[in-house]
């Protein structure tokens, strides 16, 4: 018992928001701060769906806003979702199954009328989900227990689905990588936060080993990948492809929004120094979104890449950002 114990406080101090997320989501003590509009919720290009957090029947449910007009009626369908991810016409969303021990979560795939496409249930709690640019790939990260690599007891767990292919891949964990040019080996390997280029081949990742971590960039059909850049987390490639925002590890252990510059391995810092534990969301090649924690809630804020502006309150109780696009 004790060592579970130190092992639940160890994964909540280095990755514990997506656990805490999901708790978030059922019983968080929060006040519905904008107004809320039940009904039948489909994708529209423009519009930010969001998990709503808001206190009520309606928490954790898919929500709608108008990036345009973020202070308007916030839409709630019926579809509950911990993590969501949209591009074109394809949305995943996970959830954790009610009930179960261990933990399992389910994978559903989702079309335009955000009706069920596909749905798997795969071991442990939703963390991270996004979709390939392409709508063709969505993909997942899962905090998982039972790992006997983990010390601490819990692992976390990467993996895709390929619409066309109708290909199911769990785990990314044989994946080859190279280190300093040379194969990277070890036993303690976790991959989390895929985020995919416009061709639906290219994929960055963060690695985690013996303390470490490292921003892999792959091929989906070589199936291999090449360390580039340490103490990345949570990458997402702008639309552009040209660099990476993500959260980077402070010596206090707090994380901070950060971007990387591909072809020069720059780092340059958005207006915004507060602790945030998100894989962050392009709006364009200039803005980001993220969740923000607050108490026992959170909130979907923006801020401009350029070190100059300031951070923007979009929805109030809110997480999981994305942004639905044209296609």
């Amino acid at each position: 018992m004790k060592k579970f114990l130190i092992g639940a406080l160890g994964v909540v101090l280095l990755l514990g928001a997506g656990i805490l997320y999901v708790v978030q989501a059922r019983t968080g003590p929060t006040v519905n701060a904008r107004p809320v509009v039940s009904g039948r919720l489909t994708l529209a290009s423009g519009n930010l769906y969001v998990t709503n957090l808001a206190e009520g029947p309606d928490q954790g449910k898919l929500a709608a806003a108008s990036v345009t007009a973020p202070d308007g009626p916030r839409q709630v369908g019926e579809l509950r979702c911990d993590r969501f991810a949209t591009a074109r016409s394809t949305s995943i969303c996970l959830r954790t199954k009610p009930g179960s021990l261990p933990p399992l979560t389910e994978m559903l795939v989702l079309g335009r009328e955000l009706d069920v496409v596909h749905q798997e249930t795969l071991p442990g709690t939703p963390s991270r989900a996004r979709v390939s640019p392409d709508g063709k790939i969505v993909n997942w990260t899962l905090f998982v227990t039972g790992d006997s690599y983990a010390a601490s007891g819990f692992s976390t767990r990467s993996g895709f689905y390929d619409l066309e292919k109708k290909k199911l891949t769990k785990s990314i964990e044989e994946l080859p990588v190279f280190v300093n040019g040379k194969r990277y080996y070890a036993s303690d390997i976790n991959y989390w936060g895929i985020t995919f280029g416009a061709d639906g081949d290219h994929f960055y990742v963060t690695m985690a080993s013996k303390g470490k971590t490292y921003l892999i960039e792959a091929h989906l059909k070589k199936f291999r990948g090449e360390a580039i850049a340490e103490n990345v987390e949570c990458p997402s490639l702008s639309p552009d492809g040209e660099r990476i925002a993500y959260k980077q590890k402070q010596p206090d252990g707090s994380w901070r929004l950060a971007v990387l510059g591909l072809d020069s391995l720059n780092i340059k810092y958005p207006p915004e120094d507060r602790a945030i534990d998100d894989q962050p969301l392009w709006r364009g090649n200039y803005t980001l979104l993220y969740a923000l924690r607050r108490g026992n809630s959170s909130d979907v804020w923006s801020v401009p890449v350029a070190p100059i502006g300031k951070p923007t309150l979009l929805v109030p109780d809110a997480a999981s950002p994305a942004l639905a696009s044209a296609g």
